[in-house]
């Protein structure tokens, strides 16, 4: 009997959507577009305010608008930052930022059957310590320059690998990611690449994009 692990499961694509939406009924129709296009695992709710906090209103309108249509299409939805939204909203689960409530928690709040993220930036303990408190993922990033979020450190590929290598619990690439450079954070370990203005900001439009990065990684899982 061959001793060999099993291949690792093919990278999937983790949508967020882009901090501000203007015209939500419009965004949902471009939303249902992009999800039509190609493979994706998750959307999170993540739009922020001018301070770089949660817009909770905003936060609530696009989540009332967007939450069904994407599991409806068997896109998981998580909330960022807020547990208290995503129970609100009947999301999926939450993503966790690096100073948010504990993992404990929001699985104590949301139940055992939620997904929880927990950013984990650079940091392989912070992630250990996250998938300890029960965590299903851990993001690490940011990988390349990103202007969605400025408060930023810069993550090594090697980090990936080691995770990889080490740890079952799934991890998230994010961070500056297009179809153009998403190649070397699949090869080293990512089992899912968050994405916002790679996709939302694509000179060919976002459901372009949905299909350049599902290219990316049905040619990573071939080769």
């Amino acid at each position: 009997m061959s001793s060999a692990l099993p291949p690792r499961p093919r990278t999937r694509l983790y949508l967020i959507t882009p901090p501000q939406i203007a015209d939500v009924a419009g965004f949902a129709k471009t939303l249902e577009a992009v999800l039509a296009a190609g493979d994706v695992a998750s959307l999170q709710l993540r739009l922020k305010g001018a301070d770089g906090m949660i817009d909770m209103p905003a936060t609530r309108e696009a989540g009332l608008a967007l939450t069904a249509l994407a599991q409806e299409a068997g896109v998981a939805v998580l909330v960022n930052d807020s547990l208290e939204l995503a129970k609100e909203l009947g999301a999926d689960g939450v993503h966790l930022g690096w100073d948010d409530e504990p993992v404990k928690t929001a699985r104590k709040l949301l139940g055992p059957d939620a997904i929880i993220g927990a950013t984990a930036k650079n940091s392989y303990h912070k992630a250990m310590q996250a998938g300890e408190d029960g965590a299903d993922y851990v993001a690490f990033g940011a990988f390349y320059p990103t202007s969605t979020k400025l408060e930023t450190v810069p993550a090594e590929l090697e980090l990936l690998q080691v995770w990889q290598a080490a740890m079952l619990i799934p991890c998230v690439a994010i961070g500056g990611i297009t179809a153009a450079n998403a190649a070397p954070l699949v090869t080293a370990g990512a089992d899912f690449i968050a994405v916002s203005s790679g996709v939302w900001n694509h000179a060919e439009g976002p459901a372009a994009a949905v299909r350049a990065f599902n290219a990316v990684f049905d040619a990573l899982e071939e080769a």
